[in-house]
């Protein structure tokens, strides 16, 4: 008899908890008077409870989605101090880096770029802590990109399972940790191999008719997407061009003004941006397929122009690029909130039309044509859309 009572009163507990914590959810909302950059980090907050939940993540693991969301995060803290933003991107951290300085699911032999890029969190970490753990994980990144596979020219390769072939995704990936490594704890005696990627980029993805970079160059030409004459694959694809224009706004923090390749490096953002506002769309907003427009069921996507928008706006703030182009980031912001998001009830924003992922060659097989591009599938409040709507949001003060 005792028994079944305390097994009813445990039941009725954890009945009148759950209804507790359902009634605080409803009860928490999101006030349209924040900046957008505020509102974005407290709704991705609302719909990952930890940090390690973001883009459905079920168990902690390192990737480069969590490093970018939360990149944003670190510089959203910066600007408007609030430990919940700081503490939701430690603890993701210290969930996958351990003691010893081991970082859990990260294989350092599959040569992954991608996953370079969340070791940015770390070194703010390990300035204001000294903690050596954070240190040795940096230590760890470094060693890959010391031993990173190069095609015959000296581009990293994108993963150990992609021989010989460069993706603008990489440049992004693997260059700012780079940089900030070598500006940190070397004097900056490697910018110059940072800066040699992208100058590889230039000479080999870039086409000479549009002035748009191809998704991927295969030096060696053998892939089937790989053009025969000049290894590049077929199509522009505006997301892979957003990564490279963030790759270069970002590694321009750690080169010197005097260094020989700094204006070299901002040449480049200054083509690209140059290039990028002739296909910008009445809107605001950029294609999927970047130069192919409302054909075939090409789409207007969010990802790639939040990165476009934060790099104009970064560009200008920083001044690499002229003012206009904090004018076309204006518009496209501007039209991200009117055509690609929406505000729940609660206030929380969800960004909708973004591309969830798309690659090349693989199992099953990404031939990068353009059917390819647009019938990817989409996802709201992809993390590769929300990480730079933020970015975007504080670069603009919106």
């Amino acid at each position: 008899m005792k028994n079944n009572i305390l097994k009813l009163l445990i039941a009725v507990l954890l009945i009148a908890f759950v209804s507790l914590q359902i009634n605080a959810q409803k009860d928490q909302t999101i006030s349209k008077k924040l900046k957008w950059s505020e509102r974005m980090a407290l709704s991705i907050m609302m719909q990952h409870k930890e940090s390690y939940m973001i883009d459905d993540a079920t168990t902690p693991k390192w990737d480069y989605v969590h490093g970018l969301v939360l990149i944003s995060f670190d510089e959203l803290n910066k600007k408007y101090p609030n430990q919940k933003y700081s503490v939701y991107s430690k603890t993701y951290v210290d969930k996958l880096v351990q003691e010893d300085g081991t970082i859990d699911t990260y294989k350092l032999d599959s040569y992954n770029i991608d996953m370079v890029v969340a070791g940015r969190l770390l070194f703010d970490l390990y300035t204001t802590t000294k903690e050596a753990k954070y240190l040795k994980a940096l230590q760890t990144l470094r060693k890959q990109i010391e031993e990173q596979p190069r095609t015959a020219s000296g581009g990293f390769w994108h993963k150990k399972i992609y021989p010989n072939q460069m993706w603008l995704d990489g440049l992004y990936m693997g260059e700012p940790f780079y940089a900030q490594y070598t500006v940190t704890f070397e004097d900056g005696k490697n910018l110059d191999d940072v800066a040699k990627q992208f100058q590889l980029i230039q000479k080999n993805a870039r086409d000479s008719k549009t002035g748009l970079f191809y998704h991927g160059w295969d030096e060696s030409k053998q892939m089937p997407w790989a053009n025969k004459t000049t290894g590049t694959s077929p199509n522009f694809w505006s997301r892979s061009l957003g990564w490279y224009a963030m790759a270069l706004v970002d590694v321009l923090d750690y080169f010197p003004k005097d260094h020989p390749k700094q204006k070299e490096l901002v040449s480049y953002l200054n083509q690209l941006a140059n290039t990028l506002v002739k296909f910008q769309d009445k809107s605001g907003l950029w294609y999927q397929v970047t130069d192919k427009g409302s054909v075939g069921g090409n789409y207007l996507e969010a990802s790639g122009t939040a990165m476009f928008t934060y790099a104009f706006a970064k560009g200008v703030n920083k001044g690499y690029l002229p003012k206009k182009f904090k004018t076309a980031a204006k518009k496209a912001f501007s039209g991200m909130t009117k055509h690609l998001i929406k505000v729940g009830q609660n206030g929380e924003v969800t960004i909708t039309q973004a591309c969830a992922v798309a690659g090349l060659g693989g199992n099953p097989y990404r031939d990068g044509s353009f059917e390819y591009y647009v019938n990817e599938r989409k996802k709201d409040n992809d993390p590769k859309a929300t990480g730079p709507f933020i970015l975007a949001a504080l670069e603009l003060n919106k």
